[in-house]
């Protein structure tokens, strides 16, 4: 199974992975927005720092939640 469709499944059976989900989702959006400024104050560049770092601890969640998914479904 791809791993777009693990997604999809885990979407659909957990309400923790999909909050995940979308508050990647969102924090993308938000990073992109800043990323169309040509200046950032040094505030921005904090708080730009912040949402990468919250950003990537969700997706190294999501990753373990479909690694233990793929393991799950090779023992079935």
């Amino acid at each position: 199974m791809r791993e777009e469709e693990i997604i999809e499944v885990l979407k659909s059976q957990s309400d923790e992975f999909k909050k995940l989900y979308n508050e990647h989702r969102e924090l993308d959006n938000l990073l992109r927005e800043m990323d169309k400024k040509s200046y950032l104050t040094e505030e921005e560049e904090f708080e730009k720092k912040r949402l990468k770092k919250e950003k990537l601890y969700k997706k190294d969640k999501m990753a373990e939640y479909i690694k233990n998914y793929r393991r799950q479904h090779l023992c079935d």
